[in-house]
């Protein structure tokens, strides 16, 4: 095998979740690139028209709207994905919340509104689309699964979110799981990103971000490209023997702290 068949992912069907903006956008537009057909969801449907046009540009994106902090609506995402293709390659779960306050001030609904969204979302999306990814996934190979977690499910994180840092530990926990559950024919990975460009990310960069990439262990903070290589390695041949992992993509903050 070639390197170029390595990590290739041309023609390879693809959901990615959040992907109208930040982490997620990345990951689509890497996708497109390569060649994979790539279906994008968000909780705005002008966000999704928008971002599928531009993308379409470079390749093949359709938006599929949907609120995913609801199981209903992660039901209907899978049914509508179930009449447009007969089986799922990759699957990203990148959508996301996160919430900022003091302990005094942390309340039930800050924690309900992260925990629906980042680890009730990716388990009930996962469990919907089991079947289009059993019918890709054979054991020589599966279809992917991964996961979007972060370092701050791994370290503990300076400002106070708290219920954030517990979502993103939980879902690599999940990812774990899943991975237990859904071997042989589908992989379940995880990616935890350090800093990059995002919406989620724009203030405290905007605050610290020379020193947080001066803190950094690569001394930068990540780039597109980052972000679409470790999806598509993970999504390809290549990342293949690859299940139970939580790989940080944060230039080395993960390791160090």
């Amino acid at each position: 095998m070639t390197a170029p068949d390595l990590f290739s992912i041309a023609g390879k069907t693809a959901l990615v979740t959040g992907g109208t903006r930040g982490i997620g956008k990345m990951i689509a537009e890497g996708f497109v690139d390569a060649g994979a057909t790539v279906y994008i969801s968000s909780r705005k449907p002008e966000a999704c028209a928008e971002v599928a046009a531009e993308l379409s540009e470079r390749g093949t994106c359709v938006g599929l709207p949907a609120d995913l902090a609801k199981e209903p609506e992660c039901r209907r995402l899978a049914d509508e994905l179930a009449t447009r293709v007969d089986k799922l390659d990759i699957l990203v779960n990148n959508a996301g919340a996160t919430w900022g306050a003091p302990m005094a001030d942390y309340d039930e609904a800050a924690f309900e509104r992260v925990l629906s969204l980042n680890v009730k979302g990716v388990f009930h999306l996962t469990n919907f689309l089991v079947p289009l990814l059993e019918k890709a996934g054979s054991q020589e190979e599966p279809a992917r699964v991964i996961n979007i977690g972060s370092i701050d499910g791994i370290g503990v994180p300076a400002l106070e979110t708290y219920a954030y840092s517990a979502s993103k530990a939980a879902v690599h926990q999940l990812t774990r799981h899943l991975a237990k559950r859904l071997a042989p024919t589908i992989t379940v990975n995880a990616i935890a990103p350090g800093p990059f460009e995002s919406k989620m990310m724009a203030a405290t960069l905007e605050a610290f971000g020379e020193q947080i990439a001066a803190n950094a262990p690569l001394r930068r903070i990540g780039r597109p490209d980052d972000m679409a290589g470790a999806a598509i390695y993970l999504s390809s041949r290549a990342g293949a023997y690859l299940t139970g992992a939580i790989i940080p993509v944060d230039g080395g903050i993960a390791t160090t702290r």
